[in-house]
């Protein structure tokens, strides 16, 4: 395919003094004309140049390798039907984005305090907006919720979380996000294929390059799909010929209906509920893949708040998203279905309590244990490591918190005799230390 100009190894005409005099032995500097008179005495070559110089050099090389990805991933997408027409589109003016690197390794969702994160996600301001958005929505979008059989309020929450309600749909252009992070290459396998995705997105003509922005993961539109989410669900409701989940509100609605109902979202049936513990409740069944009845865990003791009946919930699971000090939740299928959304517990917990109270239901009533110091990824490194060493198996450590690192700590909390809710904490990594 065509390289972008701006990627090919560099004439020499266009680098710094600084670079050429790196270059020189290297050949790339022209040799110099016959002189006919003494040449003028050359700037003193100073640390601060020297490093400047380096720094181009090395910029240059990046921009080079860059180049030489796109090209490659080129080649393997015009095998898979992209037409020359449309990768000229996509990659004559693509740019490499520091920011989407910096971004991936610094998600909300999983480095922030759950409470910090809601306290954003459900603000007061929120709610009245996500409250004021409802009330204004055209028929043709709450039609849609009506056709796919999930409530307005969902589809507003995740819209508000999103986007603030279509107000922030990001300023990164997918294409240039995706080749970014596929180049840069912790998650490339990943990366190419939302990029295949979002060129056939360009080729079907739903949108145009330009139009086509988003954040920095490359997720798109009002409700951030990915690419291939926009392959797979993103529908015209609105009856123009085009899928547009950027400018047309009814488009936006029904195609995030649309990827709930197909991801498993169960009519009629509620997410979850806030709930009690009973005294002397084993955390160890406080579990994702502890999954009883509702009437079974009434009969352990669990309770609701207002001590109503728990919601008839047949596959339902208890959630301590922030340990056995904090508030308690019992939640079903449809809470594990907004997890096909976004993969974080706090993001999953941000949508549903929004969407109660877009419906007038209550706030979150246990306090959240603020006092807490949580572990950031090199500590929850440490811990992970530490784990190991002492014969609580977290798996291979990786900063990560997951099932095993999980399971891990319950182990270690169990052999000390405390709540076994798996939830690290520094007190938890100081005395592993």
């Amino acid at each position: 395919m065509h390289t972008p100009s701006r990627f090919s190894a560099p004439a020499c005409g266009w680098l710094s003094p600084a670079v050429l005099t790196l270059l020189t032995l290297a050949g790339c500097a022209s040799s110099p004309p016959v002189a006919t008179k003494a040449p003028s005495s050359p700037p003193p070559v100073t640390t601060a140049s020297v490093e400047a110089a380096q720094a181009e050099a090395a910029e240059i090389g990046h921009q080079q390798q860059f180049a030489r990805w796109v090209a490659d991933f080129s080649t393997s997408a015009r095998a898979a039907g992209i037409t020359d027409a449309t990768l000229h589109l996509a990659f004559d003016n693509v740019r490499f984005i520091p920011r989407a690197v910096t971004a991936d390794r610094a998600q909300p969702e999983f480095t922030r305090a759950i409470w910090d994160y809601l306290d954003s996600a459900l603000s007061k301001q929120r709610i009245a907006q996500g409250q004021e958005k409802q009330q204004q929505l055209p028929p043709e979008a709450v039609a849609a919720a009506g056709r796919y059989g999930v409530p307005i309020e969902v589809l507003v929450a995740i819209w508000g979380v999103e986007s603030n309600y279509g107000r922030n749909v990001g300023d990164i252009p997918a294409i240039d996000a995706l080749a970014t992070l596929g180049f840069e290459g912790r998650r490339e396998e990943w990366a190419r294929g939302q990029l295949l995705a979002a060129l056939k997105i360009l080729q079907n003509g739903d949108i145009s390059r330009a139009q086509m922005i988003g954040s920095w993961a490359g997720a798109m539109g009002q409700t951030q799909f990915l690419p291939t989410a926009f392959l797979a669900y993103a529908v015209d409701a609105d009856g123009d010929g085009r899928r547009d989940i950027w400018g047309s509100v009814p488009d936006v609605m029904a195609s995030t209906a649309n990827f709930l109902t197909r991801s498993g979202w169960q009519t009629g049936q509620p997410w979850g509920v806030e709930v009690r513990l009973p005294a002397g409740f084993d955390y160890t069944r406080a579990d994702a893949e502890v999954r009883l009845p509702a009437t079974q865990w009434a009969d352990a003791g669990v309770q609701t708040m207002d001590g109503t009946p728990l919601p008839a919930l047949p596959d339902s699971a208890i959630l301590l998203p922030a340990g056995a000090r904090g508030p308690a939740f019992l939640v079903g299928p449809n809470f594990r279905t907004i997890l096909r959304y976004n993969n974080a517990t706090s993001y999953a917990l941000a949508i549903n309590l929004l969407a109660q109270r877009l419906a007038g239901g209550p706030a979150v009533q246990a306090p959240w244990p603020r006092d807490l110091q949580l572990l950031g990824r090199t500590q929850l490194l440490a811990l992970q490591t530490a784990l190991n060493a002492r014969g609580f198996d977290s798996g291979k450590p990786d900063g990560m918190m997951g099932p095993a690192t999980q399971r891990g700590v319950r182990q270690y909390q169990q052999s000390l005799g405390i709540p076994a809710d798996g939830y690290p904490t520094l007190d938890l990594l100081q005395r592993l230390q």
